[in-house]
């Protein structure tokens, strides 16, 4: 461990801060990064082009991991894709939501400043 801390707390701070960069770094060393850390790191790089394969590999293992409905995946699909509009946040955080993800969803509706529904 270095003075800085576990690479999971590192990883953790760096989502809280929105330092995209030393989340991925921090992401590359732990083992396993679970469904809802996932989408928070995705969403920290939703401007540039490294976007896309994230958000397409998230709904991969949201399809592979949770029981979510084809129409839910689609949504989620819809709205990822529409990021970063506000409107896209607010249908991704419901969406989240309504599979039990409440950090997942917290973390879209904090990274677009919406309120719960």
């Amino acid at each position: 461990m270095t003075s800085q801390g576990s690479a999971y707390s590192r990883f953790q701070r760096a989502l809280k801060t929105g330092r995209a960069s030393l989340a991925w770094n921090a992401a590359a060393e732990l083992e396993h990064i679970d469904l809802q850390d996932a989408l928070a790191l995705v969403l920290l790089v939703v401007d540039e082009p490294l976007f896309a394969r994230a958000a397409a590999r998230w709904l991969g293992r949201l399809c592979l991991e949770t029981p979510v409905s084809l129409r839910q995946a689609q949504l989620l699909a819809v709205s990822l894709a529409g990021l970063p509009d506000r409107a896209a946040a607010a249908a991704l955080a419901a969406g989240c939501a309504d599979l039990g993800l409440a950090r997942a969803a917290a973390a879209t509706r904090a990274g677009y400043a919406i309120g719960e529904r």
